[in-house]
């Protein structure tokens, strides 16, 4: 292999490090340890784990040249292979990669362990799809590198992207108990109400700044390919189960929360109870949907969902023909507390966090009638700027990352 041999993809990369500033840095940039050898990014499409990668290496290197970025979806790898780069790279000096799209790969997982143990000062940041099992059952890589999860952007994030508002994440016992201070001092600079709003249909998602008016048309994209690539790439499926799973999609985006009758729902798509719960806990784990259980959610066990929802109230606006304004609350405060905490469904109310805050969801004129002297219960009310007591203004629990 000769330096003319990857121009192709050394061009790519100082394309892409090009278009990257370090004005805004998702949550999760400061919380990763960068120091460490290997480094496991997963993360919905979409969300900005590419920018990240390219930040970090503005950010750390004068001369960017000292290290290298590659994806491994580029059309280079057809003739090609990731093995005969590394070793080319390696002997040129180069002994940090960012590599992007690993569940694009054949064998990713078995190359990079091979890789790492093969050049004891070589190190690697890499990033995959949702459905990328970081703990890899055929290859274990959990002695070797640290993993982390990216999410959408939280509310928080929005404001500072827009340049609205910088503020460090609330915890969620601070929100509870101090959220009446906090609001005050978030009021004073911004239309709250407005701007929550307008992140309810476009702000999960960076890539809504240049993508303007087609952004719902491209966020259907990313979902498309999700179901057409990300997962064929990760899980041995049949172009049968691929249909099966954009028909489900579709009937949860067009009929949710769906309260699955799970038998029935089988039935329509013409598969098995098992099939069927594997799709929804696949798309569950590529955060297109969000399903809440009685139980606590287990990717080894998987049990009924009492609820189905959509993975983000953006998805909703692309692919909802009517917005329910219940609905859409709902969905807006699962996304953002599943994030920092686990989620159940109560016996009453409408949400159990961390197996004891109790929440019901509602409009301004909530009351407590329905988790009525119930320890550690709270309303998360829409449409209202400060709240009082338990009574918390639903925008508020999108500042907890």
């Amino acid at each position: 292999m000769e330096l003319s041999d990857i121009r192709p993809i050394a061009d790519f990369y100082h394309s892409k490090l090009a278009q990257v500033t370090l004005d805004f840095k998702r949550y999760l940039y400061p919380q990763i340890n960068w120091d460490a050898r290997v480094i496991g990014i997963k993360g919905e499409r979409g969300v900005g784990k590419t920018t990240m990668l390219l930040q970090r290496i503005k950010e750390k290197y004068v001369n960017t040249d000292d290290t290298f970025y590659l994806s491994l979806d580029h059309y280079w790898f057809k003739t090609h292979t990731l093995q005969d780069l590394v070793t080319f790279l390696h002997n040129h000096g180069i002994t940090e990669l960012y590599i992007d799209e690993v569940h694009k790969y054949q064998d990713w997982s078995s190359i990079l362990k091979n890789l790492i143990d093969q050049y004891a000062d070589l190190r690697i940041v890499y990033t995959g799809s949702s459905l990328l099992e970081i703990d890899n059952s055929k290859v274990d890589m959990s002695r070797r590198q640290t993993p982390y999860t990216l999410k959408g952007m939280s509310f928080r994030e929005y404001l500072e992207y827009e340049g609205i508002l910088k503020m460090e994440a609330v915890p969620l016992e601070a929100l509870l108990s101090n959220h009446t201070t906090i609001a005050l001092n978030i009021i004073t600079k911004t239309k709250v109400l407005r701007e929550f709003n307008k992140y309810l249909e476009h702000g999960v998602y960076p890539f809504y700044k240049e993508a303007g008016a087609d952004f719902l048309v491209r966020l259907k994209e990313v979902v498309n390919t999700v179901i057409e690539s990300d997962l064929p790439a990760v899980e041995k499926i049949t172009y049968e189960t691929i249909e099966k799973c954009k028909k489900l999609f579709m009937i949860i985006a067009e009929n949710f929360p769906l309260q699955p009758n799970i038998e029935q729902l089988a039935a329509s798509l013409s598969t098995t109870r098992d099939t069927l719960l594997s799709i929804l806990y696949k798309l569950d784990k590529a955060q297109v949907l969000e399903l809440l259980t009685v139980e606590l959610k287990s990717y080894k066990k998987l049990v009924k969902p009492a609820k189905i929802y959509l993975g983000n109230t953006n998805l909703m606006y692309a692919f909802t023909p009517k917005i329910d304004v219940g609905t859409l609350r709902e969905t807006f405060f699962i996304d953002q507390l599943s994030s920092i905490s686990k989620v159940q469904m109560p016996a009453k109310g409408d949400f159990l966090v961390g197996g004891k805050d109790l929440f019901e969801i509602g409009g301004s004129g909530k009351d407590f009638e329905q988790i009525a002297n119930i320890a550690d219960s709270y309303i998360a009310a829409d449409e209202i700027e400060t709240g009082y007591g338990a009574k918390i203004p639903l925008w508020m629990f999108g500042l907890l990352y």
